[in-house]
């Protein structure tokens, strides 16, 4: 059951209403960032109301990926589902095309079955649009309550209080083989094609492996470093749940790899990057060294990186 209260009278035109609330942007620690798209304004030349549910659903989605949790495998290991009850909007002030949206949200209450969360839809420092939601945890199948299982519970509490939501694993083959292979065989067999053969290979088991867990223990990303060769490294494997990406675990893999590198001594980085990720590493400070290659069907370029 949706409750919605009605739109402001006076919006007319493109400024924030007279009544508009102002003040400091909450202390959400989520929140989603979004520009207005010309498809989601009304004949008023305003965003029509229904959008502000959608900015909120993906809000929503991306409070999820905070969590570090791939929704549908993360659900189906909780054996469950989470289900809207109750949506109750207040407009505040309208939104207008190109307008850059910050969406807020948080957990308030978690009750034996149910989630409540509030969220304000801001254009800087002016709140647009307040609104609750209450969710249910239920079985799928039934889509009957039930209790909201510890691990998610102690999670969601955890990630409010400002808890990291995931844990760096490293070592070697014989103790992260299992979690790494799940990672590795999901991006590069199974996504990107690469066969078996060509994926593994005999230098897995002299490297040292990093693996980021979920509260759940589903592992999310992966890489290693190979032995040292006259003070240089090389990093390789790296990779990260597909529906993750952007949301930092790859950074934190090769931050920890470069980190194992430097406390061994080493005082150069070398990897090959597939020339789709080629940005990314440059943000991290990596530079490309030679022209491009072939790997495995795939494009790629040397990057290497001094350690200080």
């Amino acid at each position: 059951m949706n409750t919605t209260t009605s739109r402001p009278s006076d919006t007319s035109d493109t400024s924030d209403t007279a009544d508009a609330p102002r003040s400091h942007q909450p202390s959400y620690r989520f929140q989603e960032r979004l520009r207005v798209r010309w498809s989601e304004i009304d004949s008023q030349h305003i965003v029509f109301n229904a959008h502000y549910l959608t900015y909120v659903d993906t809000a929503i989605a991306g409070y999820w990926r905070a969590l570090a949790l791939p929704y549908h495998a993360a659900m189906a290991l909780l054996e469950g589902d989470v289900y809207l009850k109750k949506t109750t909007v207040e407009y505040h002030a309208s939104a207008v095309y190109e307008d850059l949206l910050s969406i807020g949200l948080r957990c308030k209450h978690l009750g034996t079955s149910s989630m409540v969360f509030d969220a304000a839809i801001m254009r800087g420092d002016t709140l647009l649009t307040s609104i609750e939601l209450v969710y249910v945890f239920a079985d799928p199948r039934t889509q009957t309550s039930k209790p909201i299982p510890d691990v998610l519970r102690q999670l969601i509490n955890g990630y409010e209080a400002g808890a990291d939501v995931v844990q760096l694993r490293m070592g070697g083959w014989d103790v992260l083989r299992e979690a790494a292979s799940e990672v590795r065989t999901a991006v590069f067999v199974q996504e990107q094609g690469i066969s078996r053969e060509d994926e593994w290979d005999d230098m897995d088991v002299p490297s040292v492996h990093a693996v980021l867990v979920n509260a759940l223990g589903q592992p999310l990303a992966t890489g290693r470093l190979l032995p040292s060769v006259a003070g240089q490294a090389k990093v390789g494997r790296m990779a990260a749940c597909r529906v993750l990406r952007g949301s930092g675990m790859g950074s934190r893999i090769l931050h920890a790899l470069c980190d194992a590198a430097r406390a061994r001594g080493d005082h150069e980085v070398l990897l090959h990057a597939q020339t789709s990720a080629q940005g990314f590493y440059a943000k991290l400070g990596f530079q490309v060294v030679g022209a491009s290659f072939m790997e495995a069907g795939i494009e790629h370029v040397t990057m290497s990186k001094r350690l200080g």
